[in-house]
């Protein structure tokens, strides 16, 4: 009688490549970590077994950053193609029941549209869907459209117009901006004029290299604002407002996480004397997984939700 053959022991399974993939993508192994939800010595240790079982380094170290060798780049493309199958072997046959799922969905979103997100959307998975998670990812932004492709990320959420090829968009709102600053702030009211305003320090929140379109407000500030006053640069709104909240500062941030934050932390909701764009939110997801059915459900559940918050954003 014929038998199945046992694995062998120096065989690859699927979660060695897509660690491959993920490297392939972010060209380090702190950032490749990050987004397995692994630790480096476990990353190292997979890397280390790729290397033997292809019989060659894959990455070398340049600078800071792991480069591809000729036979990993080679890799590339059909590494991908095995994952794409298996995931679509498991779509295609598994139809999608939110009551007794247990899956992962993963997000790239930045903290303002996280904090306006989760909340709500943990709630609506309470009451329906009790063994379905969700996770934020934080994978290098200029590489969403790979992540997207990949599967790694399974919904963008944000405003990335650069966003394109093979992937699609859903606008959720248009997003207005405030100035924030501590209550009871020593200098400036809620309408200050163009010459206090900028008279103030200001912290900014950099969108530089993300492919975000909050860049154009971020450049609309540096535009009227005097270089010396812009005393402090970080990546993050929520961080931003922790900085407005304790010092004298101003701060821009959405208008919907603004008001949010106002009660919370303290704050005084400004009207910043300046032509500032809006810009629209959007949700955005890879041509592949258009009709798949789990994606298709959190689409559904995210459209509904933030349906109700735009028309909030939009009475308001």
């Amino acid at each position: 009688m014929d038998t199945i053959p046992q694995r062998h022991e120096d065989d690859l399974g699927l979660h060695h490549l897509q660690v491959l993939d993920v490297l392939l993508a972010e060209r380090s192994l702190t950032r490749a970590a990050r987004v397995l939800n692994i630790t480096q010595p476990a990353l190292s240790k997979t890397l280390a077994k790729l290397r033997t079982y292809f019989g060659d380094p894959l990455f070398v170290r340049v600078a800071l950053r792991m480069e591809p060798t000729p036979k990993a780049l080679a890799l590339a493309e059909p590494v991908r193609g095995i994952l794409e199958r298996m995931r679509a072997l498991r779509s295609d046959h598994v139809a999608f029941d939110p009551a007794t799922s247990s899956r992962t969905f993963s997000f790239f979103i930045i903290d303002a549209g996280g904090a306006q997100m989760l909340p709500p959307l943990i709630n609506r998975l309470a009451n329906g869907a009790p063994g379905v998670h969700v996770q934020a990812v934080n994978c290098d932004a200029q590489h969403i459209d790979l992540w997207l492709e990949s599967g790694l990320v399974d919904l963008a959420i944000g405003s990335f117009p650069g966003l394109t090829q093979g992937v699609r968009r859903q606008p959720l709102w248009r997003e207005r901006y405030v100035a924030v600053t501590r209550r009871g702030h020593p200098r400036l009211g809620a309408r200050p004029d163009l010459a206090a305003f900028i008279a103030e320090q200001h912290v900014l929140v950099t969108a530089a290299g993300t492919g975000h379109e909050h860049l154009s407000v971020e450049r609309a500030v540096e535009a009227a604002v005097p270089r010396e006053k812009i005393v402090c640069r970080v990546p993050m709104f929520t961080t931003a407002a922790l900085i407005a909240c304790r010092s004298d500062a101003v701060v821009l941030l959405p208008m919907t996480l603004g008001r949010m934050l106002a009660d919370e932390m303290g704050l005084q909701l400004v009207t910043p004397p300046l032509d500032l764009p809006e810009i629209e939110v959007a949700m955005y997801w890879h041509d592949r997984v258009h009709r798949e059915s789990g994606n298709q459900w959190i689409r559904g559940v995210l459209r509904e939700l933030f349906q109700q918050h735009a028309s909030a954003v939009a009475e308001a």
